[in-house]
């Protein structure tokens, strides 16, 4: 969704460690990301690629108005999934029948936006299509990429990683501190054993532990956290045996490729019988897990206390990580040490088994959710789906390969439907549905009467009504066959969707009431709010008042006792839209409201819309100023949504209404001015000003301290900014240095009280609008 103010700057996460040299390196990669704009980390694994990858992001912010952007590949095995996930990263939600890529066009068109895209290495092809793409398009658009090979397209500049500077066998015994690989083991020595330090004992002991793991930070780390149970002389003892036995037989050193598996197959024999068999019954695990899948999957016969205990016995060896996002505790394997894992997870007896285990548990997981969904742990339900994703898209990927599974992929993908729509990830829902249907084979069974259905109803939201029209042909036939009146009602229900995606209100009001009494006798809560809702919004497409009041109120009535947020959120916008032309405070209020609820949801088309026509109220209360603002602040809700616009069909002439009557009474360029100003807004300011909690920064009230405060080339910085050109372009047009363009658009944004370059322009343009003072 739209970023906050705090967020603007990204996602990148605060470092778990600490960084360690690398000094020159950074350097280069930050000097090589200032002459081109794809940087491309090379190197083997273990090499620290993705460390150097944000440390040079991170010392790189402040040249990326919006924002340094992590995305992560490692987990990823879709090529096809690579332009979602992507825009997933990027808070885009695709709700328009075009596709992700072309979200991430409209998004990335005119934004100044560092992605970094980590591990690319398996997906080399898709990733380097999708940048070429996106860099062809997006001018200001800049990306850094980890990878163990180039991506090999026009303007990349590759940037091999080389290992820490290591102590050969001449250098100085007291010297070897100067050394990064060494600073490395000491700092990651005293983590693991408080008080650890470099001495005249142990120094030269360091340096040849150091020299032997040829400087890899890996191989460095997980020595390093032997020393709980062995002295540096142990370690160094067991790495010589193992290289011995490595260069057996062969003329030459080991590549550093080998140093980092015999450095791994050394960690992973230290490990008790017990840990390797979590290890390797854990690399099961897509992007990590929380403790009750491990309980679940994982575990053996470990009881719930010992597989803690092992758990934080990997923890202490480096093996596992330890994560806490959304305060909730989570453990994964580097992927380095994860894929050694799987490695042995086949090699075992417990391969087959365990995956299926790992689809049985997720499968329940979703069950869980979708039962409880309308509720108070909705929330805390989207919340720990996201944390899943990779997961749940490893499941639908094992049961759409594994023979006999097909049935399960089309389970869950039904039972993930309502998440996918109140995440707004309707191109990665189709995505699913698509390969689920196709791998199931065509059998009329009812889950597959509801995956047509649901495939449908998602195709409608995007616009895609002929699509959804052939899924639901398709679904009627399966159904004619099953003799099954609940089939029967789900393909009325898509139906019904479909009519008022395609424009026909009337329609959806026929086919909707016919299913109703049927829905509200049943035990399908969300089928039964979601009819009520596909009737309130027709009725209020067609100026019926009181009818479209009556259906949301009965869905408040469900929803608001048990504290569910998203269908209540819909029912509040859709009274808005009814009301907002014959009660405006009251629809106002609804809005406010149903405003509240989306952003505690996370959900940036719900939204938009009830910012939208908060709006089309103030335009009429004669504030077209605050509705300017607001559209605005609308119109960056949609594009965080993947939308362009209103995107209910007989809703977007009051758009065009408002913005021609505020225009009129403002001007173009005021309105324009205002207009940026709220297209300029994070969410948590747009919320502010729609609730009048908060308004945004105000053009005329820095009007008066321009003259003063800003000095003759400040203001011409300024003017630079709002014709659009990058602190390169300004550097240029005025023969100064990138850096000293950088420092004034500071300084004018500081003096102006502003915090984006967008607020610059719509200041330069308004102040340009107002008539000169009258000579004194």
């Amino acid at each position: 969704m739209a970023p906050s103010t705090r967020d603007r700057l990204g996602n990148l996460p605060l470092d778990m460690t600490s960084f360690v040299g690398r000094r020159r390196e950074v350097t280069e990669g930050r000097r090589l990301l200032a002459v081109s704009r794809l940087v491309t980390l090379t190197g083997i694994g273990g090499v620290g690629k993705t460390r150097l990858a944000l440390r040079v992001a991170a010392d790189s912010r402040r040249a990326f108005d919006d924002g340094v952007w992590l995305v992560e590949f490692g987990e990823q095995s879709d090529p096809e999934l690579v332009p979602d996930i992507v825009a997933a990263t990027l808070g885009l939600r695709d709700q328009v029948a075009h596709s992700p890529l072309q979200t991430l066009l409209d998004f990335l068109d005119d934004r100044q936006i560092l992605l970094v895209l980590d591990n690319c290495e398996h997906l080399v092809d898709a990733v380097a299509k999708l940048a070429e793409t996106l860099l062809r398009a997006c001018p200001q658009l800049r990306i850094l990429a980890t990878s163990r090979e180039p991506l090999t397209i026009g303007g990349e500049a590759a940037f091999r990683v080389p290992p820490m500077s290591a102590p050969d066998p001449r250098a100085a015994r007291r010297g070897v501190a100067q050394y990064e690989a060494v600073t490395l083991f000491v700092e990651r020595a005293g983590a693991a054993v408080p008080g650890f330090e470099l001495t005249d004992d142990n120094r030269a002991t360091v340096a040849q532990i150091c020299r032997r793991l040829d400087g890899l930070p890996l191989p460095i780390e997980l020595a390093a956290a032997r020393l709980r149970a062995m002295s540096p002389a142990q370690i160094l003892d067991r790495l010589t045996d193992r290289y011995r036995l490595l260069v057996a037989g062969t003329r030459g050193a080991p590549t550093r490729q080998q140093t980092l598996r015999m450095c791994i197959d050394w960690s992973h024999d230290l490990c008790t019988e017990t840990e390797r068999g979590l290890w390797r019954r854990l690399s099961v695990f897509a992007r990590g897990f929380e403790l009750d899948a491990a309980e679940g999957i994982a575990a053996g016969d470990l009881t719930p206390d010992d597989l803690l205990d092992v758990i934080a016995s990997l923890v202490d060896k480096s093996i596992l990580i330890r994560e806490e996002p959304d305060g909730v505790v989570r453990y994964r394997l580097l992927e380095t040490l994860r894929d050694y894992g799987l490695e042995r997870l086949e090699e075992s007896d417990e391969g087959a088994d365990l995956r299926r285990r790992h689809r049985d548990w997720y499968e329940q997981l979703i069950d869980r959710a979708d039962v409880d969904w309308i509720g108070p742990n909705q929330q805390a339900w989207i919340l720990r789906i996201s944390r899943e994703g990779a997961n749940l898209r490893a499941v639908l990927k094992y049961c759409i390969a594994e023979p006999g599974s097909a049935e399960h992929a089309l389970t869950l993908s039904n039972a993930l439907f309502q998440f996918w729509v109140a995440r707004g990830a309707l191109s990665e829902g189709r995505y699913w549905f698509d390969r689920s249907l196709d791998a199931q084979g065509g059998v009329p069974t009812k889950a597959r009467v509801e995956a047509l259905c649901a495939n449908a109803v998602l195709a409608g939201n995007q616009g895609d009504a002929a699509a959804g029209l052939a899924l639901v042909d398709e679904a009627h036939r399966a159904a004619a066959t099953l003799d099954d009146p609940d089939s029967d009602t789900l393909v009325t229900h898509a139906a019904g969707h479909l009519a008022m995606f395609d424009g026909d209100p009337k329609t959806t009001v026929e086919v909707l009431g016919n299913i109703l009494d049927t829905v509200r006798a049943g035990e399908d809560r969300v089928r039964h709010l979601s009819t009520l809702l596909g009737l309130a919004m027709a009725h209020a497409l067609l100026d019926d008042v009181a009818a479209a009041v009556e259906y949301a109120d009965e869905v408040l009535s469900i929803t608001a006792p048990r504290d569910e947020a998203v269908y209540r959120a819909y029912a509040l916008s859709s009274l808005g839209i009814a009301l907002w032309q014959q009660e405006p405070a009251r629809a106002r209020a609804e809005l406010e409201q149903g405003l509240r609820l989306t952003v505690r949801m996370d959900d940036p088309l719900c939204s938009a819309i009830c910012v939208e026509v908060l709006a089309w109220i103030a335009v009429d209360a004669n504030q077209p100023q605050r509705a300017a603002v607001l559209l605005g602040g609308a119109q960056s809700l949609w594009r965080a949504a993947g939308v362009q616009g209103v995107v209910i069909p007989g809703l977007p002439i009051h758009h065009d209404n408002c913005e021609r009557h505020a225009r009129r009474a403002l001007g173009a360029r005021s309105f324009d001015a205002a207009f940026a100003r709220g297209t300029g807004l994070g969410l948590d300011e747009i919320v502010a000003f729609a609730l009048e909690e908060q308004a945004p920064p105000r053009a005329d009230a820095t009007q008066g301290r321009a003259a003063t405060d800003l000095t003759p080339r400040e203001q011409e910085v300024a003017d630079l900014v709002a014709r659009g050109l990058t602190n390169r372009a300004i550097a240029e047009q005025l023969v100064i240095s990138q850096r000293t363009a950088q420092g004034h658009v500071e300084h004018v944004l500081s003096k102006l009280g502003f915090t984006s370059r967008t607020q610059i322009a719509a200041w330069v343009i308004e102040r340009a609008a107002k008539p000169a003072d009258p000579p004194s």
